[in-house]
């Protein structure tokens, strides 16, 4: 009888030798699989669809996987705590502003055509919409605020005011251009400041980092305008 149970045995231990073997096989490439990147690619919403769907099988099949990508996710979570990232003060005004002049058409104001701004241009050049009762900074005024007064497809011209700085940008498919309308600035084009005065025009050139400091006490009030290159 013992003779006859030791093959059973001995079979036994070779097929548990072979799930042990096929075991670390697994676990190598899992290891693989989570060490590729592919799960911050995932969690970053940056991977193809290809990939995004792999990864959602692997979840599903593998409880490693799906404990990777939790351990992962919080130590994204934990990482976006302590680098907070402060939004680019300049977004919102401008949406804001976007409702406000697509409104204020609806509403039955007379579409305008501000003059593109150049070298001779005069702040009295532009009197007739700096003048208007609806073009005043409001009470709740913070950082920046923006009101536009004109837009074609070739330009977007709007009159802004800024309390202490604008931050830095980069425009690849328009040229920014300023009139300034009251108060002081500096705005750093690269490594060159222009210190701006009422009556000063600039215009920003293509691909080039530049930012605005506010220099006076009060808010810098200018013309701005952003024409198509």
């Amino acid at each position: 009888m013992i003779l006859q149970i030791l093959p059973i045995f001995n079979f036994i231990q070779v097929i548990e030798g072979r799930k042990g073997r096929c075991r670390e096989v697994i676990m190598k490439d899992l290891k693989t699989f989570i060490e590729s990147g592919i799960l911050e690619l995932y969690l970053s919403g940056a991977a193809t669809q290809d990939e995004a769907q792999e990864v959602e099988e692997m979840a599903a099949t593998f409880p490693e996987i799906k404990e990777e990508i939790a351990l992962i996710s919080e130590a994204l979570a934990l990482f976006a705590l302590a680098h907070p990232v402060r939004p680019n003060p300049v977004i919102k005004p401008f949406l804001l502003a976007t409702i406000d002049f697509t409104e204020r058409m609806k509403n039955g104001e007379t579409p305008s055509f501000p003059p593109l701004l150049h070298e001779s241009s005069r702040v009295n050049d532009y009197s007739a919409w700096l003048n208007k009762p609806n073009m005043v900074l409001p009470e709740d005024f913070k950082d920046f605020h923006a009101r536009i007064i004109g837009y074609t497809p070739e330009a977007l011209t709007a009159i802004v005011w800024i309390r202490e700085m604008a931050p830095q940008e980069i425009h690849d498919n328009e040229f920014e251009r300023f009139l300034i309308v009251e108060g002081t600035c500096n705005i750093t084009i690269g490594a060159q400041v222009h210190h701006l005065v009422p009556g000063d025009y600039l215009s920003i050139p293509l691909h080039v980092s530049h930012h605005v400091t506010v220099t006076s006490d009060s808010p810098c009030k200018v013309i701005l305008q952003r024409v198509a290159a």
